[in-house]
């Protein structure tokens, strides 16, 4: 499909590598001094455009809408899916110059039924690009069939499921940060000390980005011979009912005085500590994951040992822009981007969030 394309004015290359118009006009007509970092911005666009110095009629927009959807769990401001959903309003003001909207679809992480009917209404009324949190693997492949045989490009976000054909994902390699998780957990643990695995109910189907987070783990153990040396004790606990949980984890706990660290493969590990907390427990050593303020909390408190950060807005932003660059520009962009696998500590996390992006 051939597209129409306006001008490139000089305020939009200002925009997009985040200087003035005049430092743009000092780079094109080669006059001026620029300094090194506002150079190279600058030329990064010009770059990923496709510009030449004899072609100044460049397109960045068009007039055809496009529709993008990112299909995000159901969520409360501060959780973790809030801060995804930020990556994407930072980037609707940016690129609505270009006619693309944003819409946004929810679903009951906890339940696959919800995911599935979010799904079907996706497919009737079809947007030209999806961004999928792809919580249920086997439920997100039967989307994912049919958005590719309908030719609408979609992109991962927070997990990845490698045999589907996406366009790019942005976020952590789940299975290295399950494993990374297990050397900081387990590596000094002694012969026969026990280890709670936390998970989280899910009606239907598990988690994803659990199950690979899990698997790294379990990596860990089995390639340095602890699978036999420590005990896991798995526990399942509601995500609706914390007085059923904490009397659970009061039993277990009675019952396994020898349990030494615990994990959960989400982002609310704070419903741990805060359990922890209640029951006066400061001597198991927790991990978890995300940037959450109750997370932040606790770990600073040191019941919380390590969180592992990833980043969620730049994950969502990323995604959003890359879907521009091939959509709407054409441009080649890198399939699989993992990014850091930040490890906080009581003692870094002030440093950390103060210069946060």
């Amino acid at each position: 499909m051939k597209i129409e394309k306006s001008t490139i004015r000089i305020k939009d290359i200002a925009r997009l590598a985040g200087v003035s118009e005049g430092t743009v006009d000092r780079v094109l007509h080669k006059r001026g001094d620029v300094s090194a970092k506002s150079f190279e911005a600058v030329n990064k666009v010009l770059e990923e455009i496709n510009y030449t110095p004899n072609l100044l009629a460049r397109s960045l927009a068009s007039k055809k809408i496009y529709r993008f959807i990112y299909l995000i769990p159901l969520h409360n401001e501060g959780d973790y899916w809030s801060t995804v959903e930020k990556g994407f309003e930072m980037a609707m003001p940016e690129f609505s110059g270009y006619n693309v909207s944003f819409e946004k679809a929810c679903f009951d992480q906890f339940n696959v039924d919800s995911f599935n009917k979010v799904a079907d209404k996706l497919i009737q009324n079809m947007p030209d690009a999806v961004f999928i949190a792809p919580i249920f693997k086997e439920e997100t492949l039967e989307l994912t069939s049919k958005l590719k045989n309908a030719g609408v490009l979609f992109s991962f976000i927070d997990s990845i499921i490698e045999e589907a054909d996406f366009l790019t994902y942005y976020g952590q390699n789940s299975t290295l940060s399950g494993y990374i998780a297990a050397k900081f957990l387990v590596d000094d643990l002694k012969v026969n000390d026990k280890v709670l695995v936390i998970r989280t109910n899910r009606k239907g189907a598990v988690s994803n980005q659990t199950r690979n987070r899990y698997n790294g783990f379990m990596s860990y153990l089995t390639e340095n011979g602890l699978e036999n040396k420590i005990q896991l004790i798995e526990v399942e606990l509601l995500d609706d009912n914390e007085a059923a949980n904490k009397e659970l984890l009061q039993k277990i706990l009675l019952e396994n005085l020898d349990v030494r660290a615990a994990i959960t493969f989400n982002s609310k590990v704070y419903r741990l500590a805060r359990k922890f907390e209640t029951m006066g427990i400061d001597t198991i050593r927790l991990i978890g994951y995300d940037l959450l303020a109750e997370n932040v909390e606790y770990l600073q408190k040191g019941i919380i040992s390590y969180l592992l950060a990833q980043r969620p807005e730049k994950q969502a932003y990323m995604s959003a822009k890359d879907m521009c660059k091939k959509l709407i520009f054409k441009q080649e962009i890198t399939k699989i981007n993992y990014m850091p696998i930040d490890i906080l500590i009581k003692e870094n996390i002030e440093a950390y969030m103060h210069f946060l992006d």
